[in-house]
């Protein structure tokens, strides 16, 4: 069945996109949210009339997309999580981690638009994370990952006590003086 968008539908399109769908989708859920109209003359006309109106607005979200485009490209986030000595996370740096601290720089991106590798970073290092903008813009986020604990101390090992007085020197061991036989006090 073909509908016209009456507003912005997530997956599926735009204000004024003609799209192609299940009868029951259109029937029981986009006509009924007033998120689209039927495919006919009427609502072909009312269309036109806003298309202007439709293509100023698309023409808007193209500009503050690349305006977007070229904050985070510009930005390079670093990430501290605390992590193994081998570098491993001891959690996961998802869509929400990384929309999260873009937030704290005055940046807004929905988590669901990111494209991290894996679906998740596991391990410290530098790493490319796509984030989908409006239409076919893609920007490139830099994110490093580093370790939020502090490295230990490697302390030497103490050695076991058997040790310690096989390697004392002979001047430093004392004698035990002898008993008095039990008899003579």
């Amino acid at each position: 069945m073909k509908v016209i968008l009456n507003q912005d539908v997530p997956e599926l399109g735009e204000l004024g996109d003609i799209k192609n769908v299940a009868a029951g989708y259109a029937r029981n859920f986009l006509f009924p949210k007033g998120f689209a109209v039927p495919h006919n003359d009427k609502s072909i006309a009312l269309f036109a009339k806003r298309k202007a109106e439709i293509e100023k607005r698309k023409d808007e979200k193209r500009l503050a997309s690349s305006g977007l485009k070229e904050k985070i490209e510009a930005e390079e986030l670093t990430i501290a999580m605390p992590a193994g000595e081998n570098g491993k996370l001891y959690g996961a740096v998802t869509g929400t981690t990384i929309a999260d601290e873009l937030a704290k720089k005055g940046i807004s991106v929905d988590r669901k638009k990111f494209e991290i590798p894996n679906k998740a970073i596991k391990n410290t290092g530098k790493y490319k994370v796509g984030i989908k903008l409006y239409e076919k813009d893609e920007a490139i986020l830099t994110v490093s990952i580093v370790n939020s604990e502090p490295k230990k101390e490697h302390k030497p090992e103490a050695k076991p006590r058997h040790e310690k007085h096989a390697e004392a020197p002979a001047e430093e061991t004392t004698e035990v003086p002898a008993q008095a036989p039990a008899g003579e006090e």
